[in-house]
């Protein structure tokens, strides 16, 4: 059956073939999808067809083809469903008195994960998956159609495969980081740890997990060093998983350039970079240099570089510098925003708040926030069926009850979500 969505005020496609997908620059991406054009490939009174779950059609509704159905849109903007490519949605517990502490003056060291990590051990299979689940339909409310999802709040094989386990049942985008930090009982026996992350943890999680992940953080006492964070990701690597990375979230850190070294996706956070940094990740999308591969069909490798993955709603919950966006966009880099959405450095599930900060704090342009947080997130999970609403795209797709996808800064903390589309229907 085909639905024609029509009456649309402003279309956001990220398709090239409406006049480019990308906020600024010059770059094209695999697929052939600009990464950095002359817009996000905006339609004026536009329609869409809807068809098997997939974008059939694009363009001005006054040439839209026939549908077995209609659906007005009364003049409201449609924009692809927003991609959180960042979350740690599975876990227990409360931390509302740590975010207090620090709006009142103590910093962030990320050494409170180690409160969500035994409140995560303790609760109930039950209860992490309502905890999920609740979580998810919250991110979908709000205009997200797809998520990651990362384990690392159990530290532990049995609570780490459980975690992942869960995450599965809400999205394939899994990610394994028994590596989130150094639990207690291996505060003197890191390369102990290590060694469980690498060994019988990842055997008990890879089966329930697309990517492995690592905060590569020597500025936190618990995180990981470079060399320890090097051995989690070629582990990772060996069992088939992708990689992704925590890096230089609270100094110039190694990060950065072990992500580009080993062929990361992504690598998230990117507070605190130096000129290595930026020029590292710009040339990671070069064609000549050899590039890691993805796991799975629609994910290849060929052509991929490593995404900056911004996640400004840390910074607010942080009280800490935002990242240089500017600076990334300047040099070539492709931007990602996501949520980091957890019970600690950042507790929001809301991509419109993350990008009205985009804009606020780290100067980006509307049209720079909604590709960074659509296509660019699609981009760091190497999809390229999501984030965008060229032809055969899944029709994944947020309806807003407004008639430009800048009104989502220009009204923030406005329930502006009208509709959202998941795989072609109304959930």
């Amino acid at each position: 059956m085909s639905v024609l969505l029509t009456n649309i005020g402003e279309l956001v496609t990220n398709d090239p073939a409406h006049g480019g997908s990308g906020p600024a620059g010059g770059g094209t991406m695999p697929g052939g999808r600009e990464t950095v054009a002359d817009g996000i490939g905006l339609v004026p009174d536009a329609a869409v067809v809807v068809e098997d779950g997939r974008i059939a059609w694009t363009g001005p509704a006054a040439s839209a083809p026939a549908a077995d159905d209609v659906v007005d849109l009364e003049g409201r903007c449609v924009l692809p469903g927003f991609v959180d490519s960042h979350s740690h949605t599975v876990f227990a517990g409360d931390r509302a008195a740590e975010f207090a502490a620090r709006m009142t003056g103590e910093p962030y060291t990320g050494g409170g994960i180690a409160t969500t990590v035994a409140a995560t051990r303790a609760a109930s299979e039950d209860e992490l998956r309502a905890r999920g689940r609740a979580l998810v339909r919250e991110m979908l409310a709000q205009g997200t159609t797809t998520v990651e999802i990362k384990s690392g709040y159990g530290q532990d094989v049995a609570t780490e495969a459980r975690t992942l386990r869960i995450a599965r049942e809400l999205t394939p985008e899994t990610t394994y980081l028994g590596a989130h930090t150094v639990p207690a009982e291996y505060a003197a026996d890191r390369a102990g740890y290590v060694d469980l992350v690498t060994g019988p943890m990842l055997a008990a999680c890879a089966p329930h997990a697309r990517w492995v992940d690592v905060f590569c953080e020597p500025a936190a006492p618990t995180a990981f060093d470079e060399d320890e964070a090097r051995a989690v990701l070629r582990a990772g690597l060996r069992a088939g998983l992708g990689a992704r990375v925590h890096g230089n979230q609270l100094s110039a850190g190694p990060g950065v350039q072990l992500a580009v070294e080993v062929g990361a996706a992504s690598v998230d956070h990117c507070t605190y970079l130096t000129d290595a940094d930026v020029a590292a990740l710009a040339d990671s999308w070069s064609p000549a240099r050899p590039l890691g591969s993805a796991p799975g069909a629609s994910a290849p490798g060929a052509g991929y570089g490593t995404v900056a993955t911004l996640l400004p709603a840390v910074e607010f919950s942080t009280r800490s510098s935002y990242p240089d966006a500017r600076r990334l966009l300047a040099a070539g880099v492709p931007v990602a925003l996501a949520t980091d959405c957890n019970p600690g450095s950042g507790y929001s599930s809301s991509m419109p708040f993350v990008v009205a900060l985009a804009l606020r704090e780290m100067r980006m342009s509307p049209a720079e926030a909604v590709w960074s947080a659509t296509a660019g997130g699609a981009l760091a999970l190497r999809r390229d069926d999501v984030g965008h609403l060229g032809v055969g795209a899944r029709a994944d797709l947020t309806v807003l009850d407004a008639p430009s996808h800048t009104y989502l800064a220009y009204r923030p903390g406005v329930p502006l979500v009208h509709q959202v589309w998941k795989d072609g229907a109304r959930p």
